[in-house]
């Protein structure tokens, strides 16, 4: 496809509040499926949390002062943020980039392609959010977080989807077809859910583990995510939102390089 409107593929992103046209876009289309996709986001993260949390956290020792459950739900909930936000990104995104040929659409009414990926990245962080939300609200019924610092984990989940949403239109722009999005979860999603401390403390890595997983950005997220809901302040708050807000922007930066090479070129 191309485009009347060419600019070098390497550009610094342009945004624009026409981005939130294209999020809006989305949103309708979603909103006739709202409830068996809220279900859907909900199903895996909770067998994850009652299997695990009340099963296995049976037979284990408290973690870090508290019950495993409790433990557990903190990093349900960045998980849950992180696979939303992946398949948003992947599987909706790729077929509104090439199987239905939507950005086509969008791209003859006065937007250009910043515009349809910054709307892309904020509606999958959107779709993202309200997945770790909801999962937030169930452990907070469940008797699982007491403290009001729990609030603040919210704008932490938005940005843990801007994430992952961008990190996901990078292989979007690669993918030829919907079985390429499998190397990423196989490869990417899978490990960061082992490594960064979702299931178990980071500690219990060996150190060359623990260096490679400081990096990855679920970590960050995690480290942010369960002291909040544990009632307490996390350390080194500004280098971990640093950390998410770097990898966000400079992700973005390259999937939007990359989907101009690609469809306007």
């Amino acid at each position: 496809m191309t485009h009347p409107n060419r600019h070098p593929t390497h550009r610094l992103p342009r945004f624009s509040r026409r981005a939130l046209a294209v999020w809006q876009r989305n949103f309708l289309v979603w909103r006739k499926l709202a409830l068996p996709s809220i279900m859907g986001n909900l199903a895996d993260p909770m067998i994850y949390l009652f299997g695990l949390g009340y099963g296995l956290g049976r037979m284990l020792p408290d973690v870090g002062g508290v019950s495993y459950i409790v433990f557990l739900a903190s990093g349900t909930v960045c998980s849950s943020t992180m696979n939303a936000a992946s398949f948003e990104a992947l599987y909706s995104a790729f077929s509104r980039m090439h199987v239905q040929r939507t950005w086509d659409a969008i791209l003859n009414a006065p937007l250009d392609l910043d515009d349809v990926l910054a709307g892309e990245c904020l509606w999958a962080a959107s779709k993202a959010a309200l997945s770790g939300l909801a999962i937030l609200l169930v452990v907070s019924a469940l008797g699982l977080v007491d403290s009001l610092l729990a609030l603040w984990a919210i704008p932490v989940i938005f940005l843990t989807g801007l994430v992952f949403a961008a990190l996901g239109l990078i292989v979007t722009a690669l993918a030829r077809s919907f079985d390429f999005f499998m190397y990423y979860f196989t490869l990417g999603i899978t490990p960061m859910m082992l490594l960064c401390g979702v299931f178990f403390p980071l500690e219990q890595l060996p150190g060359a583990i623990q260096g490679i997983a400081s990096h990855l950005p679920l970590a960050h997220a995690v480290l942010l995510v369960r002291p909040l809901m544990q009632g307490t302040l996390p350390s080194d708050i500004l280098g971990h939102l640093l950390q998410l807000a770097m990898t966000a922007f400079f992700a973005y930066w390259l999937a939007l390089h990359m989907v101009r090479r690609r469809l306007l070129s």
